[in-house]
């Protein structure tokens, strides 16, 4: 008889268990910084570019390999096909606005507009 009712409540236990990590599961992430953004991005460009000189070093090795095999064919059956195209180095985006401008944009989105400095002519 008791190692019925220690089942039943070990089965409780996991039962319980279960349901706390489930809902610690659902819980959100905070949203990213800026930086993390910034590094974000940055790292799929990276990565969009490294494709594509994987694919200029496959076609330039497709070409080859279809040369090698061409050599001695016929040349009525070769097929005209576009240029490989080489991508160039990697050049990492610049940030668009200059921290100047960035700042000068910060100072008017916190004045408010009753309070707007009063600037004199010349």
């Amino acid at each position: 008889m008791k190692s019925k009712n220690l089942w039943s409540v070990t089965s409780v236990c996991v039962a319980l268990l279960s349901g706390l990590f489930a809902t610690v599961s659902f819980a959100k992430l905070p949203e990213p910084t800026p930086e993390a953004k910034a590094k974000a991005a940055e790292a799929k460009a990276k990565t969009a570019w490294s494709d594509k000189v994987a694919a200029y070093q496959l076609c330039k090795s497709q070409d080859k390999v279809a040369a090698a095999y061409l050599k001695g064919k016929d040349a009525k059956a070769v097929v005209a096909t576009p240029a490989c195209t080489d991508p160039g180095p990697y050049v990492p985006e610049v940030a668009a606005t200059p921290a100047s401008a960035s700042a000068a944009s910060a100072v008017a989105a916190t004045t408010p507009a009753g309070n707007a400095p009063v600037v004199p002519k010349k």
